[in-house]
């Protein structure tokens, strides 16, 4: 019935399977089960485009009446019942260290039947083959049958220790920066290299010196190894304390990187525990 009210309500077969993330033969499948066992014929199939029976229409108005008892029956009926079980997050280090790991303890205080398997890795992972719940991610978001929960956007700003500018000096442009070590991500991203105010395209991170993810990028730059360009809200601490100072700000074109929560499961209902946890993240966990 969900599946034959999808179909009218997408117009048509194949767009109701790629909302339900299922094949267009599948769906095709289930809703003639359906007329065999009503008896009747509910879609004309002779057209390109879709076209209810009399008998497909009046079905269709009561199976929405139905469907949404059904939600309101089973929202009352788990209305008492409190959110447990596992939930696991896949997320970049220096999400972890910054935004997720202060919220914890009063995400976990809010929901006691939670508990919490977090993987760190800048790695962009197949949620479904590394068993996660919720992947927390940097960059724009490409197309996908993943949902997405936008989180704010980040500004980035090229950073070094004031030891390191003591031994090679302050850029003052960019042409400076040929002669400075420059760090660089061990893997692709969708922006590779740092654009910059006046240069043509993006100049190239360093190839000396690379980490496979962004709090590695911090820690090389606090000890003094290179410059890194790196997400704002990871740096405030650091730069409050002067342990890191900002480089080249003149130059900064001001771009914004995206943070998004992703999960599976396009379409259908999330189980509690993955739910309460994302409307957590997209109010508290958010990045700026």
């Amino acid at each position: 019935m969900e599946v034959f009210v999808r179909v009218v309500e997408a117009g048509g077969f194949s767009a109701a399977a790629r909302d339900a993330g299922m094949t267009p033969s599948a769906v095709s499948r289930l809703v003639a089960r359906l007329e065999a066992r009503l008896g009747a014929r509910l879609v004309n199939r002779s057209t390109r485009r879709l076209q209810l029976t009399a008998e497909g229409a009046a079905f269709h108005e009561r199976a929405i009446r139905v469907l949404a008892d059904l939600e309101e029956a089973e929202r009352a009926a788990g209305a008492g019942v409190r959110p447990a079980g596992p939930v696991r997050i896949n997320t970049s280090a220096s999400y972890a260290i910054h935004v997720l790991g202060p919220l914890l303890p009063e995400l976990m205080a809010a929901w006691p039947g939670i508990t919490f398997d977090i993987v760190q890795t800048d790695r962009v992972v197949d949620l479904l083959a590394e068993r996660a719940d919720i992947a927390i991610r940097g960059g724009p978001m490409k197309s996908s049958a993943l949902v997405a929960r936008r989180l704010g956007e980040t500004p980035q700003m090229i950073v070094a220790s004031p030891a390191y500018l003591a031994r090679h000096g302050m850029p003052e442009k960019p042409a400076d920066l040929a002669r400075h070590v420059r760090l660089g991500f061990g893997y692709a991203r969708a922006l590779e290299g740092w654009p910059l105010v006046g240069e043509a395209g993006l100049l190239p991170a360093g190839q000396r010196v690379r980490s496979s993810d962004g709090h590695g990028l911090q820690q090389l730059a606090l000890a003094g190894v290179g410059l890194a360009r790196l997400s704002l809200f990871t740096l405030r601490w650091d730069l409050a304390a002067g342990r890191l100072v900002p480089v080249l700000e003149a130059y900064n074109p001001g771009d914004r990187e995206p943070f998004h929560a992703v999960h599976l499961g396009q379409g259908g209902p999330l189980p509690a525990r993955i739910r309460v946890v994302l409307d957590y993240l997209a109010e508290h966990g958010r990045v700026g």
